[in-house]
């Protein structure tokens, strides 16, 4: 006979944590740079998610020539079919500001608490993260992954390089727990910006392969950044 107890309850075999990817922006268009960067990012990370995230009044951007609605429509577009790129548009759901850590504490109280969550930045916004709000509580609830390309040869500022050495990891993979740590991401160089893109069409000239061909067809059908906007 076995000392076995049927009716004792089985253990249940912990699910694996979720890993959970979050790009910010005012995708004002959505383009290949951030379309490219984000599938490389989400591809060697094993990401499960990645959420792309339209800032409705972001606090240290200008505000988007077009509206809230048109920009979600085009991140809608560009990720249509595209695992594990989503859409996460609480942001415009919000009647205030975008700030950041208000964002990673709505997802952080959706998710378990082993889930790891990576915010990514560029270069440029990681230097500028002392002038966020209530920045030194980003770590608490994500990991930082910076997306760095080889011609981003500047200098942290000073009030994160004490950070930086506290809390960065050399590899990306290497990231242990749910948030807390920073590592650097290089990234294929694709000299695209929002900017550019903006100033052709408003003189009339092509975006053709700057920006997936859905998002062409939105900008198109509804006149977006013509020199009459």
């Amino acid at each position: 006979m076995g000392d076995l107890d049927p009716s004792a309850p089985v253990a249940a075999s912990q699910p694996r944590p979720r890993r959970i990817g979050v790009l910010g922006g005012t995708f004002d268009p959505v383009h290949i740079g951030h379309l490219r960067g984000g599938l490389e990012v989400a591809e060697s990370l094993g990401l499960d998610e990645l959420r792309l995230t339209p800032s409705a009044r972001p606090p240290h951007r200008e505000t988007p020539q077009v509206s809230a609605h048109d920009r979600l429509a085009m991140v809608e577009c560009a990720v249509a079919g595209v695992a594990p790129l989503v859409v996460d548009a609480r942001e415009l759901q919000r009647d205030k500001p975008s700030y950041t850590i208000d964002t990673l504490e709505l997802m952080r109280a959706e998710l378990a608490a082993q889930d790891q969550v990576f915010l990514l930045l560029g270069w440029d916004a990681f230097c500028g993260l002392p002038t966020w709000h209530r920045w030194e509580e980003l770590l608490q609830h994500c990991h930082i992954l910076v997306l760095q390309r080889p011609d981003a040869d500047s200098e942290p500022p000073d009030a994160l390089r004490n950070l930086l050495a506290a809390r960065s990891v050399s590899d990306p993979l290497a990231l242990k727990g749910p948030s807390g740590q920073i590592a650097f991401v290089w990234q294929t160089p694709l000299a695209v910006s929002a900017t550019q893109i903006r100033q052709l069409l408003a003189s009339g000239k092509s975006v053709r392969f700057l920006v997936p061909d859905a998002v062409l067809a939105y900008i198109d059908a509804h006149g977006l950044y013509r020199a009459s906007n």
